[in-house]
Parts: structure tokens; sequence; C-alpha cells
């Protein structure tokens, strides 16, 4: 038998489990929209903080590193947030400068954007090969990697090295700049763009000037090498060049003290200018076995167009001034006259 009052009470009692469910619902809904909406803002602070994506990285790899630098709230709102708005494989590899002032949608948008910090990997002008590689593993780079990158056989087969003799290091090809480098930045990056930059300033313009004094060029970089480790000012290069290349045509001897420095420092024994290796060009005539420096585009177009004098001698006073002479005499004399400390060393 039907009895209406039962089925009332059943109704009642739905309705009520039913709405029930429904606040629930929207409290827990509320509760986790307010948990997302929090796990978006920033952790808050001030300065910033460094960190380091790894090639490969995956969204939870990242968070996590996030989370651990107090730099974000919660790594699954994070995941969520980089997730639904698509932005998970866009997340780039590289070091990054992140504030905790920044909440989670400005730390994607980072992220994505491949904002990397970069520090700068410096080759100095007028450095060896063994002074370079020094110091790129004083820069963090690991020893091994290091001397990987530096070997020449990699490279023979680019057209920069057209003319070196084979087995020669890459003395006097490495560029002297800043190379910017990442938390991914390995040394032979730096390597490549160094002698990339090398390929762009041995123009046609360099190489055939350096055909018009009868030089190859690895000849003409070896002759840029000295003119840059005997002369700073910019200015007097050319004049320089013209004359080592003038003692070259005549055979006389290139009578160049950093040559023969650094022949006696690759063997070990200091700057001496009296120590007997095929780079003293005060013994030997002609030019030392390789390049004794990195070069730049000034010592370069030196050589490839040098000024057109006769003198043969020069001397750097102790004032930094470069005296040109053109007979022995006159060369006693100005170095006499204006180089008292360094004719010293």
């Amino acid at each position: 038998m039907h009895n209406p009052t039962a089925h009332r009470r059943v109704q009642k009692i739905l309705l009520i489990v039913s709405a029930i469910i429904i606040v629930g619902v929207l409290v827990t809904g509320l509760g986790l929209w307010r948990t997302y909406h929090n796990g978006l803002k920033a952790v808050g602070g001030a300065g910033t903080t460094s960190v380091a994506i790894e090639q490969g990285s995956t969204v939870h790899d990242i968070a996590l590193s996030l989370k651990d630098k107090g730099l974000i709230r919660s790594v699954t709102v994070f995941k969520y947030y980089a997730r639904f708005h698509d932005m998970s494989s866009y997340l780039q590899a590289g070091t990054y400068e992140i504030s905790p002032a920044q909440g989670v949608p400005e730390i994607v948008a980072q992220l994505t954007g491949g904002k990397v910090v970069t520090t700068l990997v410096t080759i100095l002008p007028g450095q060896r090969l063994d002074q370079i590689r020094r110091a790129l593993i004083d820069q963090g780079f690991p020893k091994d990697e290091v001397d990987a990158a530096l070997e020449p056989s990699q490279y023979e087969s680019s057209p920069l090295f057209v003319g070196k003799p084979k087995g020669a290091n890459l003395e006097g090809y490495l560029y002297p700049d800043s190379y910017q480098r990442t938390a991914t930045t390995t040394v032979k990056t730096i390597i490549d763009q160094s002698l990339a930059e090398m390929q762009k300033h041995l123009t046609t313009d360099i190489t055939n000037g350096f055909k018009t004094q009868g030089l190859t060029t690895y000849q003409g970089i070896t002759v840029a090498s000295v003119v840059t480790k005997e002369v700073t000012n910019q200015a007097d290069r050319t004049k320089a060049a013209q004359v080592f290349l003038s003692r070259l045509k005549i055979g006389m001897p290139l009578g160049s003290d950093v040559t023969a420095y650094y022949g006696s420092v690759l063997a070990g024994q200091g700057k001496d200018v009296t120590y007997d290796t095929p780079y003293n060009t005060r013994i030997h005539t002609g030019l030392p076995p390789t390049p004794i420096s990195n070069v730049d585009t000034s010592a370069l177009a030196a050589v490839a167009h040098p000024a057109t004098t006769d003198w043969l001698f020069f001397v750097t006073g102790d004032d930094g001034t470069t005296y040109f002479s053109k007979t022995a005499a006159e060369h006693e004399a100005l170095a006499a006259k204006y180089c008292h400390k360094l004719c010293q060393e």
C-alpha cells in the first residue's frame, strides 16, 4: 500500500543529501580555487636566485627545483598552470635569475621566453694558446673538455685552416672577443664561435693583402701575431709590419724580442731573449715556426696593408711611444734616449 507520508520523507532526505553534496562540492571547489590562486602568488621577498635548468628537464623537475629554492608555493600548482596554458613544452634550458617577488605566471613567462642569464667568456688579445687554455679552465670549464675542444685535428677540414701545417695547434686562430655563456654552453661552443670570428675577419681583402706581401695566410697571421705583441699602439702597427716585412725581404733577422720570449717561455726558461729556440728571431732568420699569440683586426690589416716607408728598426720607449729609424746607429741612439726601463727587462 502506497504511503504518501513515507514517500515525502524519502524525497526530503534525498533533497537534503543532494544539497549537502552540492554544498560540499561547492566548498571543495572554492577551496581548490583558493588554493590554486594562492599557489600562483609570489612567495615574497627581495633579491634574485639563480636557477639552472638542464636540457631535457621535465615540468616536474623544474617545479621541484623552483620549490626547493623557495621561489614557488606549490609544485602541483606550477605544473597545472604550465600545462593548462599549454606552456609545458616551451620551458627552455638555461640559467635564470628569478625573484621570489615573481608569481608563477611571471616565472613561466620568463622560462618560456628564454630570458636566460649569460656570463661573458673573454679571450683577450695578444694571448698565447696556453694562456687561453688556462683562462678557460679558470672560468669553470672542465680541463679534459678544454683540451678536447682545442684538439686541432677536428678542425682540419675548415677553410679557415687552409695552409696551416698539418698537426699545428690553434695558436693564432682564436679571435679575441667576449662570448656569451649560459648554463648549457660548452667550451667547444666558445671555441667554435671564436674560430668563426677569426674566419669572418680573414676577409678577401686581408688574404689578398697577404699575397701581395708574398705571404700565405698562415704566414700573414704569424707576422700579425708578432706585430700584436710588439706594438700596442694600433696607429703604429702598419709601420711595425712594414719593418718586419722589409727585413724578411732582404733576409735580415726579424730581431724580435717577443718571439724569443715565446720560445723560451714554452721551453720553461722564463722570458730569456738569449735562449736558443726556433722562435728566437734574434738568432734565426725568417719567420717563427708558428704564430706567437692570437691577433685582432688591426694587426691583420697592418700586415695586409703595411705602411710605405723604408724603416728597418723600431723601439718602444718607456712612455709607450714607438720610435722608428733606418739605421742601426739611429736605432741605438733612440733606444738610449727613450728606452731605459723597458730595454732592461
